[in-house]
């Protein structure tokens, strides 16, 4: 009993050991006085650094301008913003307002020389617009809270890690820590609030949350504290750290709850548009929706939809989730007086709808077209591939006495493939031979030009003396 009783304890020990390995944070970590040098080492500002930043900004920025991810990640990949960042939360878990105070002032300078330079391009640039990539970074959400705050955790793991690996360059793509900065020297250069400070609301949830994080990785590695605080300054911190993040949390609910309220009332009418409004004789060529007013509008073409059928279908918008929504609806009826804006805006929507489908159809042809010419190419280069000039050659002599030494291949120009024959001749060819020797190498080959090269060699009879 007792044997059995020890052998399930080592047993429960051994897995216990075996997940503890699984999940150590320690394995591989480097010693707190090296974290501590590396921490240091960040509130340094190299110069190099300083060029490194303004040119990773620059490179952000034109990524930005012209709509390139690929450019903007390359960006956000040498961007020596995130160590300043994880500096700070070492500095608070630590509790050493000294290194805080000195990685904030480096972090600062980074954060105005960035706003500087991509302020300066966006002010030269003559590409004006905004672009997709620049609007995706003026609404962030809880999300972005969550990102931020993963990646914190992870980038400060990996940073105190031996072996590095690639960690930090994935942290600083999901975080995106630069886009949302030039993102905002764009809305200074503009003038835009909206850039100005939706994008610098993004750049500072992400700063915010990485720093937590990282503090909270310090304090779960037991990195020695530097200092110890009394209760009463530690308490004043402790609650300036959680009115920040609550203050600084609350908008990026707000609008995380308002994406999902949006898009869960886009799927609702997306769902009563497609099974609702489904008639024989009459098309839904457009619709909008006003979520601020609650209404629906729908643009109809064909046979005229009866008003009661209409106040049925108005009635049914409960069933999808569309309480308080009303439905207006302009159909392609004889116009009457005031009437005409909505025909046009019909008219419109069917030419519109006519042009969509027949890009559609033209994409399509061309897709199809690709795919013949590819298969032509294939075919011929299989062919070519498969012709046989050494047996052509032995042919050519055999047919074409005159013919003496020849050879043949196939060669490529600007006008395409085509056979080059080149043959020495006893006797010089006549138009007709040549012509003949033409239509006879392009039936053999399958290609329908043909290049002579013919060279006739002449008998010199010697005397002989006697």
């Amino acid at each position: 009993m007792q044997k059995n009783k020890k052998e399930a304890d080592e047993a429960q020990g051994g897995i216990r050991k075996y997940f503890h390995d699984l999940f150590d944070l320690r394995d591989d970590m480097m010693s707190y006085e090296e974290i501590d040098e590396m921490m240091e080492e960040n509130t340094v500002i190299h110069g190099a650094n300083m060029w490194i930043l303004m040119l990773a900004v620059l490179i952000a920025s034109i990524g930005l301008n012209v709509n390139s991810t690929a450019v903007i990640i390359g960006a956000m990949l040498i961007s020596p913003l995130m160590s300043g960042i994880m500096t700070m939360g070492f500095s608070l878990a630590v509790r050493d307002l000294t290194l805080l105070k000195r990685s904030l002032i480096r972090f600062g300078t980074q954060v105005v020389i960035s706003l500087i330079a991509a302020t300066l391009y966006f002010v030269i640039t003559p590409l004006s617009d905004p672009t997709t990539e620049m609007i995706a970074r003026t609404s962030p959400t809880l999300w972005d809270v969550m990102i931020a705050l993963f990646g914190g955790i992870a980038g400060m793991i990996g940073n105190t890690r031996q072996k590095k690996g690639n960690v930090i360059p994935g942290v600083a793509i999901a975080t995106a820590l630069m886009p949302p900065l030039c993102t905002a020297g764009y809305g200074i250069a503009s003038l835009q609030p909206r850039f100005i400070f939706g994008a610098f609301y993004l750049f500072l949830i992400n700063t915010l949350f990485i720093m937590l994080s990282s503090a909270l990785v310090v304090l779960i590695l037991g990195v020695p504290r530097h200092k110890y605080l009394r209760q009463a300054q530690q308490k004043r911190i402790n609650r300036a750290i959680i009115a920040i993040t609550i203050i600084t949390i609350i908008p990026s609910v707000y609008i995380g709850a308002k994406t999902v309220r949006d898009s869960v009332i886009e799927h609702n009418v997306s769902g009563y548009l497609n099974n609702e409004f489904v008639f024989p004789d009459t098309q839904l060529v457009q619709s909008s929706t006003d979520k601020l007013n609650k209404v629906i509008s729908v643009s109809l073409v064909g046979v005229p939809v009866e008003e009661e059928v209409l106040t049925v279908l108005e009635k049914e918008l409960s069933r999808y989730n569309l309480e308080g929504y009303t439905l207006r609806v302009t159909q392609n009826s004889i116009p009457m007086e005031g009437e005409v804006e909505d025909t046009d805006k019909i008219t419109i929507a069917i030419q519109e709808n006519t042009i969509s489908e027949l890009q559609t159809q033209l994409k399509e042809q061309e897709g199809q077209l690709d795919a013949m010419e590819k298969s032509v190419r294939a075919y011929e280069e299989e062919k070519a591939s498969a012709i046989d000039y050494q047996g052509i050659s032995d042919r050519a002599r055999t047919i074409f006495q005159k013919l003496g030494s020849c050879s043949c291949g196939m060669m490529s120009d600007a006008d395409g493939d085509y056979i080059m024959f080149v043959a020495e001749s006893s006797e010089t060819l006549s138009e007709e031979e040549q012509q003949t020797l033409t239509n006879w190498l392009k039936t053999e080959t399958g290609l329908n030009r043909v290049e002579l090269l013919i060279k006739e060699i002449v008998e010199e009879e010697e005397d002989e003396q006697i």
